[in-house]
């Protein structure tokens, strides 16, 4: 089991650190919306968890004769996600504080322009004030690795489920 979560794990961190380099490096605005970044953001830790799925199945068909209960494709599964979900962290905090740290004041900037040109003048400084809470507690690098780590790893939690159901199955007595 270690071996293929090493292995599994290795190719889900590698697919998500390259498809993040890619959207941080080329598809971020102007080069599209914030809306289709996010969008984009959020296909890229989806499509890094096929590895969950295919270490599952690399188990049950080549380790462990055919067979797979849920129990063992899940723990698999969330193995597999936990490498993709901290190195996807670790790298977003990098960018933000490191590598683009003005980035924070762009992507924040662009959504109170937006909440000042959509927002009722009566909404308008309840609309700011939950803007200005949200950047503040994305500033503190321990609660934005964590809300970047949970983020990846429930998605990795759902394919681990779905991926552990439809690939179970049981041992053949002979």
């Amino acid at each position: 089991m270690k071996e293929t979560v090493l292995r599994y794990g290795f190719y889900a961190i590698l697919a998500i650190l390259i498809l993040t380099a890619i959207h941080v490096f080329v598809l971020m605005p102007p080069a599209i919306s914030y809306a289709a970044a996010e969008v984009v953001g959020y296909l890229t830790m989806t499509l890094s968890m096929v590895f969950v799925f295919f270490g599952i199945k690399h188990y049950r068909d080549q380790v462990n004769n055919g067979s797979l209960s849920f129990g063992e494709g899940l723990k698999i599964g969330l193995l597999i996600a936990l490498g993709p979900a901290v190195f996807f962290s670790l790298f977003d905090l990098l960018y933000v504080k490191v590598i683009n740290p003005g980035w924070t004041d762009e992507y924040y900037g662009h959504y109170v322009q937006e909440a000042t040109k959509s927002t009722p003048a009566s909404e308008l400084p309840d609309k700011l004030k939950q803007i200005k809470d949200q950047r503040e507690f994305f500033d503190n690098p321990i609660m934005l690795f964590l809300v970047m780590f949970v983020t990846v790893f429930i998605i990795g939690l759902i394919v681990s489920i779905i991926s552990a159901l439809t690939l179970r199955r049981q041992k053949k007595f002979q």
